[in-house]
């Protein structure tokens, strides 16, 4: 089993200058004044300072206890009891009105409690913010809403400019590490559904890697997400966040994460981020932008 102290110099994360520093207070202190979760926290993501630095947060909506137990996240698990915060799209429009972002990304827990799993509450979040700011970009992040094509159409019929759904591991990994109710084939169909609901749209997915996969599976995984219509890809070295977290097998050096993006450009991806600290919405303004040329 690899252990934290074994970890590469090139995962080791520089700590944050004076002005990435004031970045992050000045996110923060938004954040607890609205009060707003990020999944830079919520994750325990390695890439928190830098996004915070430059003044961008990923938020995630519907609360701090997710519905499913997948065994490399350290989001907490448990039943949030059907309890919804309406007002959270309002406050999160004046956070991001406030922080001046020009791009937005918006996730959330799972929440199988709800009848719609939290397509509603989405929707309203993306209305709110483009209400405010209508110059924001706003990228949701989403889960797969247990296949149910009304809750799809619902974040469709929002007019989020980019929307992402992740894959997260290879076919034969998956149903050992993520909760039993997702399924590899589900995560396809969602992001099929979506290119064929918002065929303008770009639809991105992510793949967290060290898990125990091969190269041949990864390759197999990105041309069923080009199957899907999937036009953007981020791809990560997975990191244990917790003890209780499935174990690293084993740390990718980033020359190999190059080897991966050129394959994912031949298959077709119009935009990718390979490296080992790249994480779903790491550089979601430059993906848009990679892909809007």
């Amino acid at each position: 089993m690899i252990k934290l102290s074994d970890r590469p110099p090139w995962l080791k994360v520089k700590a944050p200058s004076p002005a990435e520093a004031a970045g992050v207070r000045a996110v923060r202190a938004t954040l607890s004044r609205y009060d707003l979760t990020t999944v830079c926290q919520g994750a325990r993501c390695p890439n928190a300072a830098e996004c915070w630095g430059a003044r961008t947060a990923t938020f995630m909506l519907l609360g701090k206890i997710c519905t499913r137990a997948c065994r490399f996240c350290a989001v907490r698990t448990g039943d949030p009891g059907g309890i919804v915060d309406q007002e959270e799209p309002v406050r999160l429009a004046e956070a991001v009105a406030e922080l001046s972002l020009s791009h937005v990304v918006l996730t959330s827990v799972d929440r199988d409690d709800l009848a719609d799993s939290g397509a509603a509450l989405f929707a309203a979040a993306i209305a709110k913010i483009k209400e405010r700011s209508p110059d924001v970009r706003v990228e949701v992040l989403v889960p797969d809403f247990s296949g149910r094509e009304e809750s799809l159409r619902e974040i469709v019929s929002a007019g989020p400019d980019v929307i992402g759904h992740n894959l997260e591991t290879v076919r034969r990994l998956s149903p050992s590490l993520r909760d039993q109710r997702a399924d590899y084939d589900l995560s396809l169909a969602v992001l099929a559904s979506f290119k064929k609901l918002a065929p303008r749209t770009l639809i991105k997915s992510s793949l967290i890697l060290g898990l125990g996969e091969t190269k041949e599976e990864i390759i197999i995984s990105m041309e069923d997400l080009r199957r899907a219509g999937v036009d953007g890809l981020t791809l990560g070295q997975y990191l244990r966040p917790t003890c209780h977290s499935t174990p690293v097998v084993r740390y990718i050096p980033q020359c190999e994460f190059d080897e991966l993006a050129a394959e994912a450009k031949k298959l077709g991806f119009r935009s990718v981020v390979s490296a080992p600290l790249a994480r779903s919405s790491y550089h979601a303004a430059r993906t848009f932008s990679e892909c809007s040329v």
